[in-house]
């Protein structure tokens, strides 16, 4: 399945508490829940200002969709066309 990162802007996002992180997490699972199993969230990563929100789903649609039903911002919708690390460097 197409993977996506979704990258949302909201400022103070960095100073949550754990509690609001969790409330976050929360509303993110029941959305997908409510939405059925075309889409999965892998996990998001916290900056500053930013949520980087990784997910499977069959197209940018169904993304587009869960941050409407879920009350997040999706700023950026980007494609993951290829993941590469350390040993990607390796021959």
């Amino acid at each position: 399945m197409p993977k996506f990162i979704v990258e949302r802007k909201m400022p103070g996002t960095g100073l949550l508490t754990a509690e609001e992180l969790q409330g976050a997490a929360q509303v993110i699972r029941q959305a997908l829940a409510d939405m059925g199993p075309e889409i999965q969230w892998l996990h998001s990563y916290v900056t500053g200002d930013r949520f980087y929100c990784l997910f499977l789903a069959p197209d940018e649609a169904a993304v587009q969709e869960h941050a409407r039903y879920a009350g997040f911002p999706a700023d950026r919708i980007a494609l993951v066309t290829a993941v590469i690390d350390p040993a990607t460097a390796e021959e």
